[in-house]
């Protein structure tokens, strides 16, 4: 502890002896005044009032030291308040203990913040590392077809295109996930249009893959936010036409219940628990390895801000089902 902050010290504890010191005083003045009053002889007055002075000033050097040792443990834990917060000495005042309350609310807080911040950066380094190494395929197979010495298949090449335009709107996603503001906005829309933008979105990949699209239309509307609602469309649809190599794709509306539906490979009982954890790939994405673990990952995320319940039936051969529980957002008509 610095000499400044031992003077700083002795200086507190100064302040805090005036009252007791000014009642001594104060009644050494008026035994004074009685004895000189009463004629009586000040001699055994001298004495009483050195002993008293000793006796003030022996409880003052124990408070000093005292509140000296205290003030260097707080010193040390002031140096290292955002580990050893815990440490504090125990309070002996009222007041002691509401500052060291309080700063041990504070270090919880900073504790969890920082505990959050750890977490939140883990889970933005594996996504990253996931969409770097999946971009990366269509990057490949584009930079294979163009040096191939042949003329490329522009159907190929449009279709790689597209899965990189797939991937990179997924990290302004993600992006827009993990800030503060989401800055949604809340409005009216026709279902029916929001479910046609995002299947004319992908009508490329459906015609590459020759799949059928049954939709047969709806009247409903929804309030909600339009992009990010476009945003779980958009995974469910994609993720539909991944697992899907012949077959149908339905998406219908019955009963506030928005559906997308699938004639595909189907997800195994064992993954359906994990199938919206980041990066989580399942037996489906390791036989095919182009499944990078994001998509629904990003559908779980943005269900979730919008408070739109997402459910999932499958079996292995059978397909998948998707469906949106959107009898919250229903208009009446």
């Amino acid at each position: 502890m610095s000499a400044a902050r031992d003077r700083a010290v002795a200086l507190d504890c100064l302040r805090r002896f005036r009252v007791p010191a000014g009642v001594y005083l104060l009644q050494v003045l008026g035994c004074y005044a009685v004895f000189r009053l009463y004629g009586l002889d000040t001699e055994p007055f001298w004495y009483v009032f050195a002993l008293g002075f000793c006796f003030l000033l022996g409880c003052f050097l124990v408070s000093l030291q005292r509140a000296r040792r205290r003030a260097a443990l707080r010193w040390d834990a002031l140096q290292t308040v955002r580990t050893a917060w815990r440490q504090l000495p125990a309070p002996e005042t009222l007041a002691e203990a509401d500052w060291c309350a309080m700063l041990s609310g504070l270090g919880a807080e900073l504790e969890k913040l920082a505990a959050d911040s750890a977490a939140q950066q883990r889970e933005a380094q594996d996504f990253y590392t996931a969409w770097v190494h999946q971009i990366k395929t269509p990057i490949a197979v584009m930079k294979l077809a163009l040096g191939a010495g042949e003329t490329p298949d522009p159907a190929a090449l449009r279709e790689e295109l597209f899965r990189i335009e797939q991937y990179t709107d997924m990290a302004l996603v993600y992006q827009r996930l993990g800030s503060r503001s989401n800055d949604l906005v809340i409005e009216e829309y026709a279902l029916d249009t929001l479910i046609r933008e995002t299947v004319r979105k992908f009508a490329g990949p459906f015609i590459h893959k020759k799949l059928r699209l049954d939709y047969p239309g709806t009247e409903a509307r929804i309030v909600t936010d339009r992009k990010w609602f476009l945003c779980i469309l958009e995974q469910l649809v994609s993720n539909a036409l991944k697992y899907t190599p012949a077959g149908t794709i339905t998406v219908s509306v019955r009963d506030g219940v928005l559906t997308v539906a699938d004639t595909g490979v189907g997800i195994v009982p064992e993954d359906l628990p994990r199938i919206f954890e980041q990066g989580y790939t399942g037996v489906n994405g390791h036989r095919s390895g182009s499944s990078s673990g994001l998509g629904l990952y990003l559908c779980g995320k943005a269900s979730a801000l919008l408070n739109i319940p997402v459910t999932v039936d499958s079996a292995p051969g059978r397909g998948s089902r998707f469906s949106l529980d959107l009898r919250d957002k229903l208009v009446s008509p």
